[in-house]
Formats: C-alpha cells, sequence, structure tokens
C-alpha cells in the first residue's frame, strides 16, 4: 500500500497544480486574448460549479468505477482542459473548458480524501493536503518561469498539462494496485455494505454540522487568502509588497502546519488538533481586530493560517469513523460541495461589503465563521462513535 500511497501523494500534487495557475496568469492572459479583467470571475465560477457537481455524484460514480479509475479519468480531464488553455483564442473557450476542469478536480478530491480516511493513518492525510498545497505553490512558479516570453503563459499551461498527462499515464499503469488495495479491504472487512445516497446521508444525525464545518471554513480560508493584503493595506497602511508578501506567509502556515499535524497525529487525537485549530483562528482573528497596529495583525494572520492546517485533513479523516465507512464517501462528497461553495460565493460576498463600507468588514466576517466553526466542531467531537454499525 505504500506505493499507492505515493501515487495519491503525486495525484493531490496535481490536484493543487491547476489552482492558483489562472490568478497567476490572467492579467496576461487578457491581454492576448481581449477579455476584461472580471471576466476570470466568471470562469472560476464555471470551475467551482463543476466541482461542486462532481463532488456530489462521486459517491455513485465511485461506487460504480472504483476509485482507481474515477481518478486517471478525472485527471485526464483536467489534463485535457488545461491543454485547450493553451490553444484557446477566444475567452468563452475557457468558459466551456472550465467544465471539465472542474468536474475532474471535485472528482479526484472527493474519492482520494474517502479512500485515504478508510484506508490510511491521519497523519497521511495531513500529508496528503499538505502536498495539495505543495502543487498550488508549484504550479505559479512554473507559470513565472514562462510569463516574461511573448504569449508565456500558454506554454505554462501546455507544462502543466503535460504533467498531467504524465500522471494519468502512472495513475493507468497503477490500476491493479487499487484493485488489490480493494481486494485487500474486502478480505478485512467481509462484504462492504453498499454506499448509501446523498440524501439520505444529509438525514444522518451530525452530518449537517460537518457540511457547516466545511463552509464556514472554506468560507474563511478563501476569504483570509483573497482579501488579507487589501485589508492589511487599507486598514493599517502596510505597503503593497509587505503585504503580499505577509498574505504569502498567510498560505505557508496552512502548508507547515499540515505537515506539523502530520508528525503530532499518532499522540494528539483528532478532535483535539481540530479544536486547537479552531482556538488558534479565533485568537487571530481577535489580533485583526483590536487597535494594535500592523505587527499584531500580521501575526494574526500566521495564527489564522496555522489554525486552518488541522482542521479540513482531520475532519475528513474522522468522517468513517463517526458516521460509518458505507455513508463516508456520499458525506464527504456532500462536505466538498460545501466546501466549493463557500469558496466560491464568500470571498466576492465579502469584497461586496468591504465596497460599501471598508475592509474592516473582513476580520469581522471571519469571527463569525470561526465562531460557527467552534459551535460545530464540538459538537461533532461529542457525536457517538458508533453509526459505522447501523
Amino acid at each position: 500500500m505504500l506505493l499507492l500511497l505515493a501515487i495519491i501523494y503525486l495525484a493531490f500534487i496535481s490536484l493543487g497544480l491547476p489552482d492558483s495557475l489562472l490568478g497567476s496568469s490572467w492579467p496576461i492572459m487578457r491581454g492576448d486574448l481581449n477579455a476584461s479583467l472580471e471576466f476570470a470571475g466568471v470562469i472560476s465560477i464555471v470551475v467551482s460549479a463543476g466541482t461542486v457537481v462532481s463532488s456530489l455524484l462521486s459517491t455513485r460514480v465511485t461506487h460504480r468505477f472504483g476509485t482507481g479509475k474515477v481518478v486517471a479519468f478525472s485527471v485526464l480531464m483536467t489534463a485535457i482542459a488545461l491543454f485547450g488553455f493553451c490553444l484557446s483564442l477566444n475567452p468563452w473557450l475557457l468558459v466551456l473548458l472550465a467544465v471539465p476542469l472542474g468536474l475532474g478536480a471535485g472528482a479526484v478530491d472527493a474519492a482520494l480524501n474517502n479512500f485515504v480516511a478508510i484506508n490510511y493513518k491521519a497523519k497521511h492525510m495531513n500529508y496528503l493536503h499538505s502536498f495539495w498545497g505543495v502543487g498550488a505553490t508549484a504550479g505559479p512558479l512554473i507559470m513565472a518561469l514562462y510569463l516574461s516570453q511573448q504569449q508565456g503563459w500558454r506554454e505554462g499551461y501546455a507544462t502543466i498539462s503535460y504533467i498531467q498527462f504524465a500522471l494519468v499515464a502512472v495513475l493507468l499503469l497503477a490500476l491493479p494496485l487499487w484493485k488489490r488495495a480493494a481486494s485487500e479491504s474486502l478480505a478485512a472487512g467481509g462484504e462492504q455494505p453498499a454506499p448509501i445516497s446523498n440524501r439520505n446521508a444529509v438525514k444522518i444525525k451530525g452530518v449537517k454540522l460537518q457540511l457547516l464545518t466545511f463552509f464556514c471554513y472554506c468560507s474563511l480560508e478563501a476569504g483570509t487568502g483573497l482579501w488579507a493584503a487589501s485589508y492589511l493595506i487599507s486598514q493599517l497602511q502596510v505597503s503593497a509588497a509587505n503585504a503580499a508578501f505577509w498574505t504569502a506567509m498567510y498560505f505557508l502556515g496552512i502548508t507547515l502546519g499540515r505537515f506539523i499535524c502530520g508528525f503530532v497525529s499518532e499522540r494528539i487525537a483528532e478532535d483535539k488538533l481540530v479544536r486547537a485549530g479552531v482556538l488558534s483562528i479565533l485568537v487571530g482573528v481577535v489580533l485583526l481586530l483590536i487597535p494594535g497596529g500592523a505587527m499584531l495583525a500580521k501575526i494574526g494572520l500566521m495564527l489564522i493560517g496555522f489554525g486552518c492546517a488541522p482542521i479540513y485533513p482531520n475532519t475528513i479523516h474522522l468522517t468513517p469513523q463517526r458516521f460509518g465507512k458505507h455513508a463516508s464517501q456520499a458525506i464527504i462528497g456532500l462536505s466538498m460541495a460545501c466546501a466549493y461553495v463557500g469558496t466560491t460565493l464568500m470571498p466576492p460576498f465579502i469584497g461586496l461589503l468591504a465596497a460599501s463600507s471598508s475592509f474592516v468588514v473582513l476580520p469581522i466576517a471571519l469571527l463569525v465563521f470561526s465562531a460557527l466553526m467552534l459551535f460545530s466542531t464540538e459538537r461533532l467531537k461529542h457525536w457517538p462513535q458508533s453509526q459505522q454499525n447501523n
């Protein structure tokens, strides 16, 4: 299973590679394509809609075709979409290509998260999500190598697509490993019950609390990432370069925090890691709110980043324990869908509020999200862990 785990890590790096490409390349792309600045939002919304749809369909699709085939085909879809980006001469073609890009990303996310939650320890789930951060960091760096060239963004997208195609080849060769893992799981646990539908999953007690957790978490993570620099500049008169640096430190805090969680997860219970993360976020948000100057706000951003680290992966990993293996794929798919809805809708909403007042609304919104997360995660902590036998 170690070789399969290494392939899963590669798949999660590949999942992160396209996530930051549009933002880093759009200022140059839009000029070549005669597109408006805000048109990137249309592409982003279509990608997000695709991820929501594929997350909701993940239970049915994964049960029918198996995790290995779903992941291989989904990565193939993203590879084809990215290669299409590099050939596009019309911005509306990018909208069309955003459909398979979103569908592929959502299917990989839901299928791999459930597989790792069932078959591997918590440390691997934390490492897995830190490897997504490696991909999300590497994507813009690869693009940056090409942007200095004329229409170099096309070469950047082509290079990322070639990496994805190479991974598809690895995933196809690894299909026997997925079959072996499924056989070993069946031998160890006997015949597995059929997965349940999304509608029945929502009815399970406690599931709505988990969905609320993921909606609030991703709203907070994405909202902070998008608007932290604007907050520092407008409210605390920090320079643009310095604000960008501390926004990067926020994302670095998430990535490093997940590596650290991987090391300590065998000694500290996952629900305690989640609690520590939420409390760290609350302290960080308070430091943003109080009038203590720029340095306190920067420390607050780092605390929010470190606090974000354990929440997503450990809550995912606890899903089969809390609700049962038969329900975990549906619940994780629903959780991914709620996460993507929060990522898509809440950051623009915060921006609209800030435009009509000031960026002081950012820490207030983050305080609301973190308080709701504290409520939902504490309730989930005390949820009966015997439902897998139901």
